[in-house]
């Protein structure tokens, strides 16, 4: 804050407003500019939290008052949309990647998203870097998996959902880190999506061949291919 200023406590009239007063003259954020730069950081961003405002200078209130006008919804803790904003399905997967943009969807939420198979998981699956603390998040719940080397790093795509964008591991690789974390998912879902994946033509054996080695799930793999040729 500039020498000479000082910070007006907020109350009924000033809600969500950072004063100055300097020489005994008191200077005013229009509530509605700062209204309309709330939401034009919503819509930019898609899902808004509250370090986003802190970040653009404007007090938190302007969230709470802004979602009693019936301008903006809560959708999660923490979290806020534009009102008039239509979510699409995947919306909790944005939601995830606010909370842990480090994070890559993966496993059961990468086949929903992708379409493959009937999995349908309440949890957000995102897998993260070995020796990254797990984050603490209540809201969406999480499911959090541990990626190292390769496994981690390749075959990741990027999506834009809900204005976020989200990092998911394409078809071929999550296929095989289904084989790779079988005893977790169960063979069966593993193998209802290789042939899914297949058959809908979402990725190509080579690709599942190039996968399976990154994951080391080859000798895994290698017999339901065969049958599947």
């Amino acid at each position: 804050m500039e020498p000479g200023c000082v910070k007006v406590p907020i109350n009924s009239d000033n809600y969500g407003r950072f004063y100055t007063r300097e020489k005994g003259s008191i200077g005013l954020g229009g509530m509605v500019d700062r209204q309309d730069k709330v939401l034009a950081i919503a819509k930019r961003k898609g899902i808004l939290r509250v370090k986003d405002l802190h970040a653009a200078g404007i007090h938190p209130e302007y969230l709470r008052r802004l979602c009693e006008k019936g301008v903006l919804a809560k959708i999660g803790r923490g979290l806020y949309m534009p009102a008039d904003a239509q979510p699409s399905a995947n919306i909790s997967l944005a939601q995830a990647a606010r909370r842990v943009p480090h994070g890559v969807v993966c496993l059961l939420s990468a086949l929903r998203f992708h379409g493959i198979g009937t999995a349908n998981p309440f949890e957000v699956w995102m897998a993260l870097a070995r020796g990254v603390r797990r984050p603490r998040v209540e809201y969406p719940p999480l499911r959090t998996m541990r990626f190292s080397g390769k496994a981690l790093m390749e075959g990741v795509e990027r999506h834009r959902i809900e204005s976020v964008q989200v990092q998911v591991y394409g078809p071929a690789k999550t296929v095989a880190d289904c084989f790779k974390y079988r005893n977790k998912i169960g063979l069966d879902v593993a193998l209802e999506a290789l042939r899914d994946c297949l058959q809908s033509r979402k990725c190509t054996r080579d690709q599942l061949w190039q996968y399976a080695k990154i994951c080391r799930v080859t000798e895994v793999m290698r017999p339901y291919l065969e049958v599947l040729l």
